[in-house]
């Protein structure tokens, strides 16, 4: 525990320090940039990148090798994965336009032909003297035992202007992920900005390789921006949330791997992300389980307490024993099943107000107000004062809160 939070305070040593901070960094480039291609429903699109990025890897380090140079340079490695990855958007992009096949499908190839080329290029690579040792396989699964200042700094530039972009392009990227055609009238080229939108994904998932790999950078563009969407409503408020979510998981992912023996740092992050995704799920305010539990109850307990003294005012025997419970909770039934005063008075509102609507649907042809009635919603909060004494006149009684029906 001692040795976690020295990893948490930056006390473990220089590269388990430097490693945090790429990793947070790294973190809050993919939530941020993975948003909007969640909006839009083409999360899978980021999978794809990741897998077309491998045979990118194994050509330049062959492309290196062969013009003399080690072909362990990482700005040329990602150059190459970088190529290798537009490549599949472009492939994609096309298939999708230009061919009857699904989106699904068109990724589904992608991927599949990508990553299967570059396994046979890292295979051929294990083949070559040079190459024996490339250490090429941690652009799988990652590696950041060795991750040096250059690596880092290439993830903080990168991710800035990943995230910069972002933000600054918003609003077309917003209006394209929720309504194209929209965006279309207003003049937006929407095939440039879904180009765009994958092309922040890919430049992401480039300068992540080093640190999480192909396979696990998808759930860092993925995981945070489903994370965020459980907590607002507002999509520049899911960016936010999102790069929030990506960086503490990468922080805080990064210290456990420091602290824990050979724990790969990487899967160690995913699980993070994953840990802070099932919280949300469960305990998000609006969308979370617990919330949606929470409002579930309280709507069954409204049903019962109106079902309750509709039949006491009507003088009807209550069978349902949680109403029973209910009703007597709440004071307005004695435990012999005779209503309390305060009971009476109630049942007479309910269903007095029950008369009323039948005199609302009447007067007003608008469903917009008529048609909020389900028997819960009160109905003080629909008409006005002088709107319901109308009412109240239209039944022939003068209506007393408290009195009888």
């Amino acid at each position: 525990m001692n040795s976690f939070f020295s990893a948490l305070l930056l006390q473990a040593g220089y590269n388990a320090a430097l490693v945090a901070i790429g990793a947070a960094l790294l973190g809050f480039a993919a939530g941020a940039s993975g948003t909007f291609l969640f909006l839009r429903k083409r999360a899978l699109v980021s999978d794809a990148v990741a897998h077309a990025t491998l045979p990118g890897v194994g050509l330049a380090f062959i492309l290196m090798v062969a013009l003399g140079g080690d072909g362990r340079n990482l700005v040329g490695l990602l150059i190459g994965s970088a190529i290798t990855a537009w490549l599949g958007l472009l492939l994609i992009e096309w298939m999708t336009r230009r061919t009857r096949l699904a989106e699904d499908a068109a990724i589904g190839a992608v991927l599949g032909v990508f990553f299967g080329l570059g396994i046979v290029l890292l295979t051929v690579i294990q083949t070559m003297s040079s190459g024996r040792q490339a250490g090429l396989e941690s652009f799988l699964l990652g590696s950041t035992a060795g991750m040096l200042f250059q690596d880092a700094l290439v993830i903080a530039v990168g991710g800035t202007l990943a995230v910069l972009s972002t933000w600054l392009l918003r609003r077309p990227m917003t209006l394209v992920a929720f309504d194209a055609d929209y965006a279309a009238a207003m003049g937006y080229n929407v095939r440039r900005i879904d180009l765009l939108m994958m092309g922040l994904v890919m430049a992401v998932t480039v300068i992540g390789l080093k640190l999480v790999g192909l396979i696990l950078i998808v759930a860092m563009l993925i995981i945070p921006p489903v994370t965020a969407r459980f907590w607002t409503e507002r999509s520049h408020k899911v960016v936010w949330i999102a790069g929030a979510v990506g960086a503490v998981s990468g922080y805080v992912g990064a210290a456990i791997s420091a602290s824990v023996p050979a724990a790969p740092t990487g899967p160690i992050i995913v699980l993070m992300t994953a840990a802070l995704f099932a919280l949300s799920l469960l305990f998000a305010p609006v969308r979370g389980v617990a919330a949606a539990i929470l409002r579930h109850r309280s709507f069954q307990r409204r049903v019962h307490m109106r079902q309750g003294l509709l039949a006491l005012s009507r003088q009807e025997p209550i069978r349902e024993p949680y109403t029973l419970r209910l009703l007597t909770r709440e004071g307005l039934i004695r435990p012999d099943g005779v209503p309390t005063d305060t009971g009476r008075a109630q049942a007479a509102k309910v269903s007095r107000d029950e008369r009323r609507w039948d005199i609302a649907r009447q007067v007003h042809q608008d469903a917009g107000l008529t048609g909020r009635y389900d028997g819960l919603t009160p109905i003080e909060e629909v008409f006005t004062p002088d709107e319901i004494d109308e009412f109240d006149r239209r039944i022939g009684k003068p209506f007393a809160v408290g009195g009888p029906a």
